[in-house]
């Protein structure tokens, strides 16, 4: 445990110097501290020694994702998701649940996990991550509406899968003697403290007796962002729901506030997030990897190659997006860090099936960063320009035109 600190900075360290070359090509920083947590864990090296039980990965989960859901929340004011709402609506609305059933599905059927069990597993992966389609989300000849609509939905569906990661964790460890008004209650708390302490700061700030210097304006939302997880814990409400109504509520009446925390609080997450992805790396082992048998393995490809795509195929019909779109949207539900986060808290959970679970979504996020980390560029030349599409795109669409245009006889 004494090496954990030095270990991450290290890799940080590594990181910063090749995180140049990581926007060029398929190196990606997330990857980076997951490989670097396997083999520096115990099952290769064994100088980070880390158990599911040890306290830090907790406390690490739950601020990580505090962190992550406030600044994702930040992104997406009221004003941003009016504007910007018939897409990502489909993709949230449909695609999101689409994604948690069909994946729910491959688990019962295939692992034979129970249906409280298999629709846990699904709630945990069917959030996604746009840190492994930077290429395709960064690159300004993709169609910005395909661009916004990743940004928007993976901004997002971290907090809406949220109440279905707890409600299905709650089933699950209990059971039968659940109170579900003691769970809503805990939402709700949350709820109202994360829409409740952000307003009643900004509109502090905004009377004539208060004003935050130029220097100081950054930390204005970072001591918001401290008082909504300190009373979250005091009232027992639930942190990751009051950490994106909070952001949510910055970014939609502190406009100010919400630009000049920005560029820090994205570094803060990102810390947070490559801390949790060491060790989350940390905690998978060559065993964990071969215990999953070959179901395990073909239900990670499946929940990768079938269970989005399918959905998205679903949800986007008849929506005018091209093939080329539809396909892009359908590959890139990489499973990232809220999926990593949600795995540590089921590990920790101490429900029955925590160990079977976390392999399952271990292998699968495995198997996404590896894959969706490697194709954004690739896929993101689709957009660049005529030449990288292929001879025969559109051919026949092409033919069509030609025979409509010729005389008839």
């Amino acid at each position: 445990m004494n090496a954990l600190l030095p270990a991450f900075a290290g890799v940080l360290l590594v990181a910063v110097l090749l995180s140049s070359l990581a926007h060029r090509t398929i190196l990606s920083t997330a990857a980076l501290f997951l490989v670097a947590g396997f083999v520096l864990g115990d099952g290769v090296l064994g100088v980070v020694s880390i158990t599911a039980g040890d306290e830090v990965v907790g406390t690490l989960a739950e601020l990580a994702l505090f962190a992550v859901l406030f600044t994702d929340g930040m992104r997406v004011g009221w004003a941003d998701l009016r504007s910007a709402w018939r897409l990502p609506g489909r993709a949230l609305g449909w695609g999101l649940p689409l994604t948690l059933v069909i994946t729910a599905l491959i688990a019962h059927y295939l692992i034979g996990l129970g249906w409280i069990e298999s629709l846990l597993i699904g709630a945990v992966l069917a959030p996604t991550d746009p840190v492994f389609a930077a290429a395709l989300v960064g690159n300004e000849k993709v169609p910005p509406r395909l661009r916004q609509l990743l940004n928007v939905e993976s901004g997002v569906n971290d907090g809406l899968a949220l109440p279905f990661v707890m409600v299905f964790l709650a089933l699950a460890a209990g059971s039968r003697n659940l109170h579900l008004g003691e769970l809503g209650l805990e939402l709700a708390l949350g709820l109202l403290i994360g829409v409740a302490v952000p307003w009643l700061a900004i509109k502090l700030e905004q009377t004539r007796w208060f004003s935050a210097s130029t220097a100081y304006e950054p930390l204005n939302a970072l001591a918001i962002g401290l008082l909504v997880l300190a009373l979250g814990k005091a009232t027992h409400g639930n942190l990751f729901l009051a950490a994106f109504a909070a952001g949510i509520t910055v970014a939609t009446f502190g406009q100010r506030q919400r630009e000049a925390f920005e560029h820090f609080g994205e570094l803060i997450a990102e810390l947070f997030k490559l801390a949790a992805l060491l060790v989350f790396g940390a905690l998978i082992t060559p065993a964990l990897l071969g215990a999953v048998g070959w179901t395990g393995w073909l239900f990670a490809v499946l929940a990768l190659v079938a269970a989005r795509p399918i959905a998205i195929w679903i949800s986007f019909l008849g929506s005018g997006l091209s093939v080329r779109e539809q396909a892009a949207v359908a590959w890139f539900g990489p499973k990232g860090f809220a999926s990593v986060v949600y795995g540590l808290i089921v590990l920790s959970s101490g429900i029955a099936a925590a160990g079977q679970e976390f392999q399952l979504i271990a292998v699968t996020i495995v198997a996404s960063i590896l894959l969706h980390s490697s194709t954004d560029i690739v896929v993101a030349r689709w957009f660049d320009d005529e030449r990288d599409v292929p001879a025969w795109y559109g051919a026949a669409r092409r033919l069509r035109g030609r025979v409509r245009q010729e005389p008839s006889p």
